[in-house]
């Protein structure tokens, strides 16, 4: 099975399914991500603050695969913008994960009470330029953070990654993404578990329509809107089903149905808002 892979606007490309390790323990991190990587997945998503880069290194190590088969991503912390954090904070998790360079580095958040973002997206540019990340991009931004870092840097991130599942869907910072080449990433794809997403009929009529489970028609709804999606889990056998989701596709009624699970007045987000998180 091939994962298909996107072209982002610095020529690299990326795979359009991936494994993301965001609250995975440090002491599980090791086997899940070596699962994972046995399973079929060749693209780990991590970041310095979730503590586990350690263990996404060791099984890229013992995997025996090849590093330019692999895609990587880890990402700035919020205390590390200024100065030249961002390089000390870049050389401390390349050393963690056992790598010489990312294929991905962001700034997790833009913090903007502190107003320190386009240094630290500046400063990340400088380590692409140095050859510790191939591509550089931004977590958690909306449009006014994005069209200053442009504005400011003359730099387009890569990937903007951000809270994206139907019923939060953040169009307006998508739009403004496809509008200037910056490739979406959703994190929590599935809402966390924090709403009935699968309930919904619009999610169980697709998912019985198709003979797979809510979550995969979930997944597709993603995959088919050309977003990059990473679902988590530590479990072998969801791992295996959330990569099971290229053997069939939504119909636009179907896609148009999830997509109308939006309620459009930001009620839906269920993680912090950029603004609050500094």
């Amino acid at each position: 099975m091939t994962i298909p892979a996107l072209e982002l606007n610095d020529g690299n490309s990326i795979p359009q399914l991936g494994y993301g390790v965001f609250k995975v323990p440090p002491a599980e991190t090791e086997r899940a991500v070596s699962e994972a990587l046995e399973i079929g997945y060749r693209h780990i998503d991590t970041a310095a603050i979730y503590g586990n880069e350690e263990g996404v290194g060791a099984a890229i190590a013992a995997s025996g695969i090849a590093r330019d088969e692999l895609f990587i991503t880890t990402k700035l912390w919020n205390d590390r913008h200024h100065d030249e954090e961002p390089r000390a904070a870049i050389g401390e998790s390349l050393d963690k994960l056992g790598l010489e360079k990312v294929d991905l580095y962001l700034v997790h958040w833009p913090t903007p009470a502190k107003d320190d973002y386009v240094h630290a997206f500046a400063k990340i540019v400088e380590l692409r330029e140095a050859g510790l990340t191939r591509s550089v991009g931004v977590s958690n931004f909306l449009v006014p953070h994005l069209e200053r870092v442009v504005a400011e840097t003359g730099v387009v991130p890569a990937v903007n990654q951000i809270e994206l599942h139907p019923a939060y869907q953040q169009r307006d910072v998508v739009a403004w993404a496809d509008e200037h080449g910056i490739r979406i990433e959703a994190w929590g794809p599935l809402g966390q578990g924090k709403y009935d997403l699968f309930g919904t009929p619009a999610v169980a009529e697709a998912a019985a329509a198709h003979g797979v489970t809510p979550a995969q028609a979930v997944l597709r709804w993603h995959l088919q809107k050309g977003i990059i999606v990473f679902p988590k889990s530590v479990r072998a056998e969801r791992l295996r089903e959330n990569l099971d989701v290229f053997g069939f596709t939504l119909t636009d009624a179907e896609i148009a149905a999830i997509d109308a699970l939006d309620p459009l007045d930001g009620s839906g987000r269920v993680g912090a808002h950029p603004d609050d998180v500094n």
